[in-house]
């Protein structure tokens, strides 16, 4: 599909903003790679070799020229047209001949692709439907695309996050402690705003039913902190290889598995 003439959401806008700084702020950031690499391990068992996968909010396109180097063919979206036009020349200077195809489509307008697209999976990383008011439409949206079986991966920020609440009541931010407990809060990048939501984990499985059931659920950053302690973790590489381990020791256990920084769910489609 070729780029969308469309008005710009207010999330596509903020993330025109964020696209030119992303990589190194996060992507190839210690803690953004300690975070994608527990969803890595987990992306590479749910989906195999051959499969074909539908991503939303593909960003610069990390996962989905990872998940090719592993056999996986991607059909990638994204709304920000900046983030899109990066993981293309991404994709031309790295992986130039990758099963890999990225489209200009917010999450929202997703039933604009192809009827006949049958995906084996669906995946979507760090976030990109927090900015998503209405996740039930979503869901019956993504459905439309699997069959019986097939997995949807998606990782989301959390509500609780224990890292975030410490570090910025350490530091007298107490608004900033608590900005995602509500469940909505408004995050500002430069000139523009955007609405973020921070649905728990059983408004999600209620969410996405009855088109999916909830296999799995894990943790990503529970010890691991958020990427804005980038700059104190650099300074403790020890520390952080100690987290990690703490990390996949730690986050499958309910309780720890929904206070990091975000949270991994397996969801399963099922027959209506």
């Amino acid at each position: 599909m070729s780029p969308l003439a469309i008005a710009q959401s207010p999330a596509a806008l903020v993330f025109d903003q964020m696209a030119g700084e992303y990589d190194d702020v996060f992507t190839n950031s210690m803690i953004g790679r300690a975070q994608r690499d527990a969803v890595w391990s987990v992306l590479t068992h749910i989906f195999r070799s051959g499969d074909h996968v539908l991503e939303l909010n593909c960003g610069t396109g990390e996962d989905a020229l990872f998940a090719a180097r592993n056999g996986i063919s991607v059909t990638a979206c994204d709304a920000s047209e900046q983030m899109i036009q990066i993981a293309s020349r991404r994709q031309r200077k790295e992986a130039p001949g990758a099963p890999v195809q990225f489209n200009l489509l917010p999450t929202e307008r997703i039933r604009e692709l192809q009827s006949s697209t049958q995906v084996d999976g669906i995946f979507s990383n760090f976030s990109g439907l927090n900015c998503i008011p209405d996740l039930k439409q979503t869901a019956e949206d993504l459905a439309a695309f699997l069959s019986p079986g097939a997995p949807l991966l998606i990782c989301l920020s959390t509500r609780f996050c224990i890292w975030e609440m410490l570090w910025f009541t350490l530091h007298g931010n107490f608004r900033k402690a608590s900005r995602r407990c509500s469940g909505h809060a408004i995050a500002r990048v430069g000139e523009f705003t955007v609405d973020v939501y921070y649905p728990t984990v059983r408004q999600l499985r209620t969410l996405f039913s009855p088109s999916f059931v909830l296999r799995s659920c894990s943790g990503v950053g529970v010890t691991v902190p958020p990427s804005y302690v980038e700059a104190w973790i650099r300074n403790h590489p020890k520390l952080l290889r100690i987290l990690r381990t703490i990390d996949r020791a730690i986050s499958n256990y309910p309780g720890f598995r929904v206070l990091g920084d975000h949270v991994l769910l397996h969801f399963e489609r099922v027959q209506i």
